[in-house]
Order: structure tokens, then C-alpha cells, then sequence
């Protein structure tokens, strides 16, 4: 089977269950805040409706005009996030500015769009296309390693400030690996990383509540009922679902124990309902794609292409590692969804067009594609 027809498959498969485990998940929350079992159910089919649309228009679009294009998409993406920050636009929950409001009145009144996601995909185009374009300036500071890094750095400071910590931290992440594998000097990498180890201690002097998580991270029953109580009741969920699951729907932890179990933690209720073996499928799925999407990269054409593919391909692979990682207390909570999977509209969408862009990029490489 081609690279390509695995990648649809799983992602296929990512979908479907998403969706299911979405309304399992949402159904009771849903009824009791909104009046509405069905709510956050029919807005994931919205999206996912406009996800296909996205997919379907960027398997049809060259990549290399997207590429050519980067700049004015980051520039947009830019815009939208400092938009996030003017009042009548942007939309603050839980003490924070991360999302725009798409119709302020009618049937779609409540339905946003996160900034962020559209970040994460422009920056990978933007670095994809800038390295592509200055290969022979790659081991040069001031032209080749300078100019994309402070690209990031802007994008991310004001992620930063929204606060995301968890996208920001990702972005400088996606330039790491994308730089890398464009053949930058490793001391520059190298430099970046030990300046960014360095300024941690200000970054928790300024964000105290990161410190928080930490704690909660490392000693989680030292407060049961305060910041250890999300993780604990994490653990609860997989501890109830065994090896075969409590079955589809029947799951307790959704009924309001486990805060945030249709996003963040939408991994610890499959663990619940269907147990180690459809959590082990959900990971499976997971490396399927990721192992697509690194073959495709391999086999492009052009560098562009293979930094793209790549790209995109740690976007979503590395995004869900860090999600079931957080879950089950193997790192500190980042606020990263989990891909097809978690409720949110702009991720769907977003890495919905991710998958269309690989499937271009395989087209493009046509016998290499076997």
C-alpha cells in the first residue's frame, strides 16, 4: 500500500474515532450546561465538514505555491493572533486570549477559531520554503540560521503572551527539528537551546502557576483536591477501563470528575471505555501515520518538500506523543490537544489541511511513490 493510501486510512480511522469519543465524552456536559446532548457533537461535524473542504483544496493546490505564498499566510496568521487581544474580536476563557469569535450572533454565535493552530501550519511553510531557498546559506548565522529564527521568536512571543505556553514551547520545537534537518551548524542550535535552558527561571518567575503544574506533575496526591486532581482522576480512568474497557458510553470519569475529558483528556476516557487495547489501537493509529508521513518526506523531490512533509508530519505526531504523555503523568500538562481526536474545531480543520498537503507532496512524487 502506498504512503498516502496508509496516511488516509489512518487519519480515516483518527476521525472516526474522535468522533465517537467525542459525543461519549461531551453528551452529559453538553445537556446539563447547554440543554443541548448533541452540542459539541454537531460543532465537530461542522468542522469536520470544512476540514474535508480544506483537505480536499490542498491535495489540489501545488505545494510549492503554498510555499510561495508562506509569507502572507504567516502574515495573516500574525494578525489573527494579535487580533485575539482587541476586545469585541477576541475571546478570553480561563484566563486566557486564544481564540477569535467567527459569528458573533445567530445559530453560529458560539463557534471560534484558535489562532494558534493556523500558526503552527504557516510557520512550518514559511521555515520549509525559507530553507529550501537559501540551502546554500544554511551554515551561515546572519543569513541562513538569524532571519527564521527571529520569525519564530516573534510568532511565539505572542503566542506566549496570550498565554499558551504549550504552542509556543511547540513552535520553537517545530524550528528545532525543521532547522535540523535543513543542515544548519548544530553549535547554533546548540547556543539556542542552552539560551532558552537559561531563561526558564524568568519564565516561572513571570507565569508562577507554571511552577504549579510542575508540582502537581511530579507530586500529584499532595494535593488530591486541587492541582493534582485532573491527573488523579486520569489515573482513575485508566485504572477503570482495564484491558477491555467499561464499554462505549459507560464510562464515570465524563460525569463531571475528570475536567477537560472531551479535549485535553479525551485519551483517558478511550482508556476508560475501551480500555488498554483501544488505547494501544488509538497509538497504533498514531505511528501509522507518522511512519506515512516520514516515508513521504523521504521520498519528495525537492528539499522544500521534504522539510514540508516533515513538518507537518511532527506536528501532528509529536502533538499527540505530548497529549498521551501529559495524561498519563509522563510530563507536565502542556494544553495540547490530541489530533482528529480532541474536541476543536481549529485543530481538526487545520491538521485536516496537514494531511492534504502530504497527499500533494506524495502525488508530486510520483513513480517514488510506490
Amino acid at each position: 500500500m502506498r504512503p498516502k493510501h496508509t496516511l488516509l486510512l489512518a487519519t480515516s480511522a483518527l476521525i472516526f474515532i474522535g468522533i465517537m469519543m467525542i459525543y461519549s465524552s461531551s453528551a452529559i456536559y453538553a445537556w446539563k450546561y447547554f440543554g443541548n446532548s448533541y452540542l459539541f457533537l454537531r460543532r465537530e461535524l461542522v468542522s469536520l465538514v470544512i476540514g474535508f473542504l480544506g483537505m480536499t483544496a490542498a491535495v489540489n493546490i501545488d505545494y510549492h505555491f503554498l510555499q510561495k505564498q508562506s509569507k502572507k499566510i504567516l502574515l495573516l496568521s500574525i494578525f489573527f493572533l494579535i487580533l485575539t487581544f482587541i476586545p469585541f474580536f477576541g475571546h478570553s476563557a480561563g484566563g486566557a486570549r486564544r481564540w477569535l469569535i467567527l459569528f458573533p450572533w445567530g445559530y453560529l454565535k458560539n463557534f471560534s477559531f484558535q489562532p494558534s493552530e493556523l500558526a503552527k501550519l504557516s510557520l512550518i511553510l514559511y521555515l520549509s520554503s525559507f530553507f529550501a531557498r537559501h540551502q546554500v546559506e544554511t551554515k551561515s548565522f546572519r543569513r541562513g540560521f538569524l532571519p527564521p529564527l527571529l520569525v519564530t521568536l516573534f510568532v511565539a512571543s505572542v503566542v506566549f503572551v496570550q498565554p499558551d505556553l504549550g504552542a509556543s514551547f511547540f513552535l520553537l520545537i517545530l524550528f528545532f527539528i525543521i532547522a535540523f534537518c535543513a543542515g544548519v551548524r548544530i553549535k547554533h542550535l546548540c547556543l539556542l537551546f542552552f539560551s532558552f535552558l537559561a531563561s526558564a527561571p524568568f519564565l516561572i518567575v513571570i507565569r508562577p502557576y507554571w511552577m504549579k503544574r510542575i508540582v502537581s506533575f511530579l507530586q500529584p496526591f499532595k494535593d488530591p483536591q486541587g492541582t493534582g486532581w485532573q491527573i488523579i482522576q486520569s489515573f482513575i480512568a485508566f485504572k477503570n477501563g482495564g484491558l477491555w474497557g467499561v464499554g462505549l458510553g459507560a464510562g464515570k470519569q465524563k460525569l463531571f470528575y475528570l475536567p477537560g475529558c472531551h479535549t485535553d483528556f479525551i485519551f483517558s476516557i478511550i482508556g476508560e471505555e475501551l480500555g488498554l487495547l483501544g488505547s494501544v489501537a488509538v497509538i497504533f493509529l498514531f505511528i501509522l501515520l507518522t511512519l506515512s508521513g516520514i516515508k513521504i518526506a523521504l521520498r519528495a523531490k525537492d528539499l522544500g518538500g521534504h522539510l514540508l512533509a516533515l513538518g507537518i508530519t511532527v506536528l501532528i505526531g509529536l502533538q499527540a506523543v505530548v497529549n498521551i504523555a501529559v495524561v498519563t503523568a509522563l510530563v507536565p500538562t502542556k494544553g495540547l490537544p490530541l489530533p482528529f481526536i480532541s474536541y476543536g474545531g481549529s485543530s481538526l480543520v487545520l491538521n485536516m489541511i496537514g494531511i492534504g498537503i502530504l497527499v500533494n507532496i506524495a502525488n508530486n512524487n510520483g513513480n517514488l511513490d510506490e
